[in-house]
């Protein structure tokens, strides 16, 4: 279908095509001298000491988890709203997905207290996940842990919608307060290499063990042995192959450097929204409402007005042109989370409403008046 507005709007150019295309001459594709810039320049833009380059997020959370230290029989303690990968990842391991609720129809981020109450000594790992690009009350949700006694606990930051934010409480960078941080560069996010991720940790211990993870366990590189460093290997532990080669590496750097200004400008689509829908009424916009720092702005989300037939909104304004979504529909309702059955008060009382609407750097305040009067007509408001 060809849409008057899409959801999203993939920002490639001619940089990245340049990039793309002197990797391919270079004759060198896999994971080599690029993949390691690539990770140099992420590390300094999140203000993290070390990143890892990972095939996707997806791959990265799991070997983020395994490097937690998530084995067999574990617990790792996953909000329910978000990318089912959050919690797929601990499944893979062999490891239970706990699942805790939101804080509030304001903020989608895990509770803090909510995650406290379900801690039990097979508690390994907690996952705060910076939803729509707002950050997580990472600083809370440490200290709920130590008020329980759990500071053996690891968390880590699923940040595949935050590269750019900042905590609630400072300007650090999400990815950089916690034991691990992954990052998502698939074609919606807010930069792209088509799949590839990161992975951010400031411990140069976990950096070592998360490199041998994502290449089999093996001691020394294939980019290595090709420079004649090494001429062999051993292989230290069951690993997995979870790394990034050389094209996507080439246009993350491009996509990267455009990040700042394409989050700002995606900042500056969020305000025409937010002025826009003040007049929507039984419309609410989450994370409006409080301080959550800097936003990465990767997605709008709207909560409709309650009891609003969602899918007949969404069928109207497809009819009006006008791409929508729902992030996310709730991991603990999908089939294959859904024994034992969870009640989660908040998740379970705001899923129906959320409602995706379009937001990219090329939104423009025109844009927002088109989708936003689709939605007043399909709210026949």
């Amino acid at each position: 279908m060809s849409w008057k507005v899409a959801l999203t709007d993939v920002t490639l150019g001619e940089e990245e095509a340049q990039a793309a295309a002197d990797v391919v001459r270079s004759g060198w594709l896999s994971q080599g001298e690029g993949v390691a810039r690539f990770e140099t320049e992420f590390a300094a833009f999140t203000g993290a000491a070390h990143a890892v380059a990972v095939t996707n997020c997806t791959i990265g959370l799991e070997l983020a988890y395994e490097a937690a230290g998530v084995r067999p029989g574990d617990e790792v303690i996953v909000p329910a709203l978000t990318f089912v990968a959050t919690a797929n990842a601990a499944r893979r391991l062999g490891a239970t997905a706990v699942f805790a609720d939101v804080t509030s129809p304001d903020d989608l981020c895990v509770d803090a207290a909510d995650v406290a109450a379900k801690l039990s000594p097979r508690t390994r790992a907690v996952v705060a996940v910076h939803f729509a690009g707002w950050a997580a009350d990472v600083t809370a949700l440490r200290g709920a842990l130590d008020a329980a006694g759990r500071g053996d606990v690891v968390i880590v930051e699923d940040c595949a919608h935050a590269p750019g934010a900042t905590y609630r409480d400072g300007d650090d960078r999400c990815g950089t307060r916690s034991a691990f941080g992954a990052f998502s560069f698939f074609s919606n996010k807010n930069m792209t290499t088509g799949e590839g991720g990161m992975v951010t940790t400031g411990d140069a211990g976990r950096d070592r063990l998360l490199r041998a993870l994502r290449a089999h366990g093996m001691t020394t590189t294939t980019w290595d042995r090709h420079r004649g460093h090494a001429f062999s290997y051993d292989v230290a532990r069951v690993a997995t192959n979870g790394r990034l080669d050389e094209v996507r590496a080439a246009i993350g750097r491009v996509q990267l450097r455009k990040l700042p200004d394409a989050n700002r400008r995606r900042g500056e689509a969020r305000g025409h929204y937010l002025t826009a829908l003040a007049g929507v009424p039984g419309v609410d916009v989450p994370f409006s409402k409080g301080a959550y720092g800097v936003g990465a702005q990767h997605l709008l989300v709207v909560l409709l007005p309650e009891g609003t037939d969602r899918e007949g909104v969404m069928g109207a304004m497809r009819a009006d042109g006008v791409q929508t979504s729902v992030h996310y529909p709730p991991t603990h309702r999908f089939t294959a989370y859904s024994e034992p059955r969870v009640e989660l008060p908040v998740t379970d009382a705001i899923t129906a409403r959320l409602l995706t609407l379009p937001l990219a750097p090329t939104t423009t305040a025109a844009t927002v008046d088109v989708v936003v009067g689709a939605l007043r007509r399909a709210l026949g408001v």
